[in-house]
C-alpha cells in the first residue's frame, strides 16, 4: 500500500487561525481517486492543532501540560479531522477515521493494530489518521506529529511508497535559491537551515523520511499546490519533487 501525509500547510491556512483549506483538500481528493494502489492518509494540524499547541506551549516531549490546553488541542484536531473527512467523502473518496489512539499506546505503536490497517485499505475504504495530543502516563501528555505517525507505520507495514505532501516543491539544497535535490540516497545531504515549527517542520520531515527509507520504502516529497504530482508519483510516472530511495 501507499502512505500519504497531507501537511498542515496544505490543508489549512497557517496565516489564519482555525482556517481549513478545503478547496485544496478537494483538489487533492480528485487526484487520490486516480491511485492504483490501496492507500492511507495521515494529516497534520496546521492552523488548528499547531496554532493551539503554540499558544499553550505544548511539545513532542511528554510533560504535565495545561489540562485546558490539552483539551483545546485535542478538540481542535477532531474539528479539523471532521472537515477533512467530510470533504473527502463529498469528493467521492471513502474515508475511514483512525485516530492515533486506535493504534498507539503511550508513545509506541501497537503492531497488531497497525497490521490491520492494510486490510481496511483493501476493502476500498481509505484509513485516515492525524497528528494529535496523546496520553503518555503519569499525568503526562505529548504531541504526536503526523510525521512521526508516518515513521511508525512505515517501520511496521513496510509500504512500497510514502508521500509527504507539503507546500514546497521538494527538499532544497539551498533555501535561498530554492534548488531542489531530486534524489537522496543512503547518506542524507547537508540541508539548509529552515524555520522550525512545534513538530519539527521541514527538518523533522527530512529526518523521518531518511529513517523511513532505511526500511526499504521510497519516500517522496511533492508540492500539494500541484496535486497531480501526487498521482504521478504514486503511479510511477515522472513528477516534480524529491525522492528518498529505499
Amino acid at each position: 500500500m501507499i502512505l500519504i501525509k497531507l501537511g498542515g500547510s496544505i490543508i489549512t491556512d497557517k496565516t489564519k487561525p482555525l482556517t481549513a483549506n478545503l478547496a485544496a483538500v478537494r483538489k487533492i481528493a480528485l487526484q487520490l481517486r486516480r491511485l492504483e494502489d490501496p492507500y492511507m492518509i495521515v494529516h497534520g494540524g496546521g492552523s488548528f492543532g499547531h496554532y493551539w499547541s503554540v499558544r499553550y506551549d505544548m511539545h513532542t516531549k511528554p510533560d504535565r501540560y495545561s489540562p485546558k490546553g490539552i483539551s483545546v488541542v485535542k478538540n481542535s484536531m477532531v474539528d479539523l479531522n471532521r472537515l477533512v473527512l467530510q470533504t473527502l467523502f463529498r469528493s467521492k473518496v471513502l474515508p475511514y477515521c483512525l485516530p492515533p489512539t486506535d493504534f498507539v499506546s503511550g508513545n509506541s505503536p501497537i503492531a497488531s493494530k497497525v497490521k490491520e490497517i492494510p486490510k481496511i485499505a483493501h476493502t476500498g475504504l481509505v484509513p485516515v489518521s492525524y497528528g494529535d495530543v496523546m496520553w503518555f502516563g503519569k499525568n503526562r501528555f505529548y504531541i504526536l506529529s503526523g510525521d512521526r505517525i508516518m515513521g511508525m507505520l512505515t517501520r511496521i507495514l513496510r509500504p512500497r511508497l510514502a508521500i509527504f505532501v507539503t507546500n514546497v516543491d521538494g527538499v532544497y539544497s539551498d533555501i535561498k535559491t530554492k534548488k531542489i535535490i531530486r534524489e537522496i540516497g543512503r547518506e542524507s545531504p547537508t540541508i539548509a537551515e529552515v524555520r522550525m515549527d512545534v513538530t519539527g517542520g521541514m527538518s523533522r520531515k527530512i529526518k523521518e523520511a531518511t529513517e523511513m527509507s532505511k526500511c526499504g520504502t521510497d519516500v517522496i516529497f511533492v508540492n500539494g499546490r500541484f496535486p497531480q504530482r501526487i498521482a504521478a508519483a504514486a503511479n510511477g510516472k515522472e513528477f516534480e519533487g524529491t525522492i528518498f530511495r529505499g
